[in-house]
Protein backbone atom coordinates (compact mmCIF):
# COMPACT_ATOMS: atom_id res chain seq x y z
CA UNK A 1 0.00 0.00 0.00
CA UNK A 2 1.81 3.40 -1.07
CA UNK A 3 2.16 5.76 1.81
CA UNK A 4 -0.31 8.92 2.21
CA UNK A 5 2.52 11.19 2.06
CA UNK A 6 3.86 10.27 -1.11
CA UNK A 7 0.45 10.07 -2.88
CA UNK A 8 0.27 13.27 -1.98
CA UNK A 9 2.82 14.16 -4.37
CA UNK A 10 4.40 17.29 -1.74
CA UNK A 11 7.78 16.39 -0.93
CA UNK A 12 8.24 15.04 2.47
CA UNK A 13 10.68 18.19 3.53
CA UNK A 14 7.69 20.38 3.67
CA UNK A 15 5.82 18.75 6.48
CA UNK A 16 8.67 19.93 9.21
CA UNK A 17 8.15 23.60 7.89
CA UNK A 18 4.53 23.17 7.98
CA UNK A 19 4.42 21.62 11.63
CA UNK A 20 6.68 24.25 13.04
CA UNK A 21 3.82 26.48 11.08
CA UNK A 22 1.43 24.76 12.71
CA UNK A 23 2.70 24.45 16.43
CA UNK A 24 3.06 28.60 15.96
CA UNK A 25 -0.51 28.67 15.73
CA UNK A 26 -1.97 26.25 18.09
CA UNK A 27 0.87 26.70 21.27
CA UNK A 28 -0.47 29.76 22.16
CA UNK A 29 -4.24 28.88 22.38
CA UNK A 30 -2.68 25.94 23.98
CA UNK A 31 -1.02 28.41 26.42
CA UNK A 32 -4.46 30.34 26.89
CA UNK A 33 -6.25 27.45 28.10
CA UNK A 34 -3.19 26.24 30.47
CA UNK A 35 -3.94 29.52 32.22
CA UNK A 36 -7.33 29.59 32.40
CA UNK A 37 -8.65 29.23 36.52
CA UNK A 38 -11.27 26.67 35.61
CA UNK A 39 -12.72 26.21 39.10
CA UNK A 40 -13.59 30.08 38.98
CA UNK A 41 -14.15 29.74 34.97
CA UNK A 42 -17.66 30.92 35.05
CA UNK A 43 -17.13 33.43 37.93
CA UNK A 44 -14.55 35.19 36.27
CA UNK A 45 -16.72 35.54 33.08
CA UNK A 46 -19.98 35.85 34.69
CA UNK A 47 -18.90 39.72 36.17
CA UNK A 48 -21.23 42.21 35.46
CA UNK A 49 -18.94 44.31 33.19
CA UNK A 50 -17.93 41.25 31.53
CA UNK A 51 -21.25 40.24 31.16
CA UNK A 52 -22.30 43.47 29.97
CA UNK A 53 -19.17 43.93 27.47
CA UNK A 54 -20.15 40.54 26.08
CA UNK A 55 -23.63 41.34 25.32
CA UNK A 56 -22.92 44.53 23.94
CA UNK A 57 -20.51 42.64 21.54
CA UNK A 58 -22.98 40.43 20.42
CA UNK A 59 -25.63 43.08 20.01
CA UNK A 60 -23.46 45.87 18.06
CA UNK A 61 -21.78 42.45 15.84
CA UNK A 62 -25.11 41.38 14.85
CA UNK A 63 -26.07 45.17 13.97
CA UNK A 64 -22.58 45.28 11.56
CA UNK A 65 -23.15 41.91 10.25
CA UNK A 66 -26.83 43.29 9.11
CA UNK A 67 -25.05 46.90 7.52
CA UNK A 68 -22.40 43.85 5.93
CA UNK A 69 -24.95 42.29 4.25
CA UNK A 70 -27.01 45.17 3.12
CA UNK A 71 -23.90 47.20 1.85
CA UNK A 72 -21.71 44.07 0.54
CA UNK A 73 -24.15 42.18 -1.48
CA UNK A 74 -24.65 45.53 -3.80
CA UNK A 75 -20.76 45.71 -3.93
CA UNK A 76 -20.16 42.43 -4.56
CA UNK A 77 -22.57 42.69 -7.24
CA UNK A 78 -20.88 45.66 -8.70
CA UNK A 79 -17.29 44.82 -8.54
CA UNK A 80 -17.94 40.78 -9.84
CA UNK A 81 -20.99 41.42 -12.64
CA UNK A 82 -19.42 45.14 -14.08
CA UNK A 83 -16.69 46.69 -15.85
CA UNK A 84 -15.73 50.14 -15.50
CA UNK A 85 -13.18 52.97 -15.67
CA UNK A 86 -11.52 52.78 -11.89
CA UNK A 87 -13.12 49.61 -10.95
CA UNK A 88 -9.58 48.39 -9.91
CA UNK A 89 -8.97 51.53 -7.91
CA UNK A 90 -12.41 51.39 -5.77
CA UNK A 91 -11.63 47.45 -4.89
CA UNK A 92 -8.15 48.81 -4.00
CA UNK A 93 -10.43 51.18 -2.21
CA UNK A 94 -12.40 48.42 -0.74
CA UNK A 95 -10.19 46.13 0.54
CA UNK A 96 -8.25 48.84 1.88
CA UNK A 97 -9.17 48.33 5.59
CA UNK A 98 -7.79 44.48 5.48
CA UNK A 99 -4.60 45.80 5.65
CA UNK A 100 -5.27 49.14 7.24
CA UNK A 101 -4.46 49.17 11.07
CA UNK A 102 -7.52 49.61 12.63
CA UNK A 103 -6.29 52.37 14.81
CA UNK A 104 -5.64 54.17 11.71
CA UNK A 105 -9.39 53.34 10.43
CA UNK A 106 -10.78 54.85 14.03
CA UNK A 107 -9.03 58.33 13.51
CA UNK A 108 -10.33 58.09 9.85
CA UNK A 109 -13.63 57.78 10.70
CA UNK A 110 -13.64 60.20 13.80
CA UNK A 111 -12.17 62.85 11.42
CA UNK A 112 -15.53 61.64 9.53
CA UNK A 113 -18.20 61.52 11.89
CA UNK A 114 -16.79 63.07 15.12
CA UNK A 115 -18.08 66.66 16.24
CA UNK A 116 -15.61 68.17 14.07
CA UNK A 117 -15.40 65.93 11.35
CA UNK A 118 -16.17 65.84 7.56
CA UNK A 119 -19.65 64.94 8.68
CA UNK A 120 -19.87 65.36 12.20
CA UNK A 121 -20.38 68.99 12.25
CA UNK A 122 -23.76 68.74 10.26
CA UNK A 123 -24.29 65.77 12.06
CA UNK A 124 -24.06 67.74 15.12
CA UNK A 125 -25.98 70.81 14.07
CA UNK A 126 -29.54 68.32 13.19
CA UNK A 127 -28.21 67.15 17.08
CA UNK A 128 -26.77 64.10 16.49
CA UNK A 129 -23.75 62.85 17.80
CA UNK A 130 -21.74 59.12 16.11
CA UNK A 131 -18.74 59.35 18.29
CA UNK A 132 -18.23 57.85 21.07
CA UNK A 133 -21.79 55.97 21.31
CA UNK A 134 -22.87 52.76 20.48
CA UNK A 135 -23.79 54.05 16.94
CA UNK A 136 -20.05 54.49 16.69
CA UNK A 137 -19.28 51.13 17.88
CA UNK A 138 -21.28 49.90 14.59
CA UNK A 139 -19.90 51.65 11.87
CA UNK A 140 -16.29 50.91 13.48
CA UNK A 141 -16.85 47.17 13.05
CA UNK A 142 -18.96 47.87 10.21
CA UNK A 143 -15.67 49.25 8.30
CA UNK A 144 -13.51 46.69 9.33
CA UNK A 145 -15.82 43.43 8.49
CA UNK A 146 -17.26 44.99 5.60
CA UNK A 147 -14.30 43.92 3.32
CA UNK A 148 -15.00 39.87 4.17
CA UNK A 149 -18.08 39.89 2.81
CA UNK A 150 -17.14 41.81 -0.64
CA UNK A 151 -14.59 39.80 -0.54
CA UNK A 152 -16.38 36.27 0.13
CA UNK A 153 -19.29 37.11 -2.18
CA UNK A 154 -17.35 38.45 -5.46
CA UNK A 155 -15.42 35.51 -5.49
CA UNK A 156 -18.44 33.14 -5.24
CA UNK A 157 -20.25 35.34 -7.61
CA UNK A 158 -17.30 34.87 -10.11
CA UNK A 159 -16.93 31.18 -9.56
CA UNK A 160 -20.24 30.56 -10.21
CA UNK A 161 -20.59 32.43 -13.89
CA UNK A 162 -23.26 33.96 -15.05
CA UNK A 163 -25.03 31.28 -17.55
CA UNK A 164 -27.96 30.59 -15.40
CA UNK A 165 -28.47 34.52 -15.05
CA UNK A 166 -28.32 34.57 -18.95
CA UNK A 167 -30.51 31.89 -19.23
CA UNK A 168 -33.00 33.75 -16.85
CA UNK A 169 -32.68 37.02 -18.62
CA UNK A 170 -33.29 35.48 -22.15
CA UNK A 171 -36.37 33.62 -20.83
CA UNK A 172 -37.78 37.33 -20.12
CA UNK A 173 -37.01 37.40 -16.64
CA UNK A 174 -36.49 40.62 -15.19
CA UNK A 175 -33.44 42.17 -13.16
CA UNK A 176 -34.11 42.17 -9.95
CA UNK A 177 -36.61 38.46 -10.30
CA UNK A 178 -32.86 37.07 -11.93
CA UNK A 179 -31.07 38.49 -8.96
CA UNK A 180 -33.79 37.17 -6.27
CA UNK A 181 -34.55 34.18 -7.33
CA UNK A 182 -31.27 32.53 -9.61
CA UNK A 183 -28.46 34.42 -8.40
CA UNK A 184 -28.72 35.08 -4.78
CA UNK A 185 -29.14 31.18 -4.82
CA UNK A 186 -26.75 30.03 -6.18
CA UNK A 187 -23.86 32.51 -4.06
CA UNK A 188 -25.81 31.80 -0.97
CA UNK A 189 -22.67 29.88 0.39
CA UNK A 190 -20.88 32.74 -0.14
CA UNK A 191 -23.09 35.08 1.35
CA UNK A 192 -23.40 32.47 4.33
CA UNK A 193 -19.45 32.41 4.51
CA UNK A 194 -18.81 36.41 4.05
CA UNK A 195 -21.70 37.20 7.07
CA UNK A 196 -20.10 34.70 8.94
CA UNK A 197 -16.93 36.11 8.73
CA UNK A 198 -17.88 39.35 8.79
CA UNK A 199 -19.50 38.72 12.32
CA UNK A 200 -16.38 37.58 13.90
CA UNK A 201 -14.24 40.24 12.51
CA UNK A 202 -16.40 42.66 14.25
CA UNK A 203 -16.40 40.88 17.78
CA UNK A 204 -12.85 40.99 17.57
CA UNK A 205 -12.69 44.55 16.31
CA UNK A 206 -10.33 46.76 19.40
CA UNK A 207 -8.57 49.34 17.17
CA UNK A 208 -10.76 50.95 15.68
CA UNK A 209 -13.48 51.14 18.48
CA UNK A 210 -11.48 52.27 21.00
CA UNK A 211 -10.32 55.18 19.11
CA UNK A 212 -13.37 56.20 17.32
CA UNK A 213 -15.85 55.04 20.26
CA UNK A 214 -14.40 55.28 23.42
CA UNK A 215 -14.32 52.61 26.49
CA UNK A 216 -17.78 53.52 28.18
CA UNK A 217 -19.27 50.33 30.67
CA UNK A 218 -22.44 49.40 28.47
CA UNK A 219 -22.71 51.62 25.74
CA UNK A 220 -19.18 51.23 24.12
CA UNK A 221 -17.08 48.83 25.99
CA UNK A 222 -17.08 45.86 23.82
CA UNK A 223 -15.72 42.26 24.63
CA UNK A 224 -11.94 43.24 23.73
CA UNK A 225 -11.72 46.52 25.34
CA UNK A 226 -12.96 44.43 28.32
CA UNK A 227 -10.42 42.00 28.15
CA UNK A 228 -7.56 45.06 27.17
CA UNK A 229 -8.70 46.55 30.54
CA UNK A 230 -8.83 42.88 32.78
CA UNK A 231 -5.56 42.66 31.58
CA UNK A 232 -4.07 44.86 33.99
CA UNK A 233 -6.84 44.94 37.01
CA UNK A 234 -7.73 41.16 36.74
CA UNK A 235 -5.46 39.05 34.57
CA UNK A 236 -7.35 35.59 35.11
CA UNK A 237 -10.54 36.98 34.00
CA UNK A 238 -8.58 38.40 31.20
CA UNK A 239 -7.69 35.07 30.21
CA UNK A 240 -10.97 33.42 31.18
CA UNK A 241 -12.35 36.31 28.15
CA UNK A 242 -9.83 35.93 25.91
CA UNK A 243 -10.83 31.72 26.16
CA UNK A 244 -14.40 32.18 25.35
CA UNK A 245 -13.39 34.50 22.10
CA UNK A 246 -11.48 31.88 20.62
CA UNK A 247 -14.03 29.01 21.52
CA UNK A 248 -16.14 31.62 19.02
CA UNK A 249 -13.71 31.86 16.70
CA UNK A 250 -13.31 28.10 16.36
CA UNK A 251 -17.15 27.74 16.42
CA UNK A 252 -17.10 30.60 13.41
CA UNK A 253 -14.57 28.90 11.27
CA UNK A 254 -16.91 25.51 11.61
CA UNK A 255 -20.15 27.48 10.63
CA UNK A 256 -17.42 28.66 7.47
CA UNK A 257 -16.58 25.87 6.35
CA UNK A 258 -19.87 24.54 6.79
CA UNK A 259 -21.24 26.40 4.18
CA UNK A 260 -18.99 25.94 1.78
CA UNK A 261 -18.77 23.25 -0.59
CA UNK A 262 -15.10 22.91 -0.53
CA UNK A 263 -12.67 23.16 2.53
CA UNK A 264 -11.59 26.78 3.45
Amino acid sequence: MASPLRDSGIPRWVFAPAAVGALFIVLPLVAIASRVEWSQFFTLISSDSSTAALKLSLRTSAMSTLLCVVLGVPMALVLARTTFRGQVLLRSFVLLPLVLPPVVGGIALLYTFGRKGLLGQTLDVLGLQIAFSTTAVVIAQTFVALPFMVVSLEGTLRTTGERYEVVAATLGARPTAVLRRVTLPLVLPGLTAGAVLSFARALGEFGATITFAGSLEGVTRTLPLEIYLQRETDPDAAVALSLVLVVVAVLVIGLVRGSRSTPL
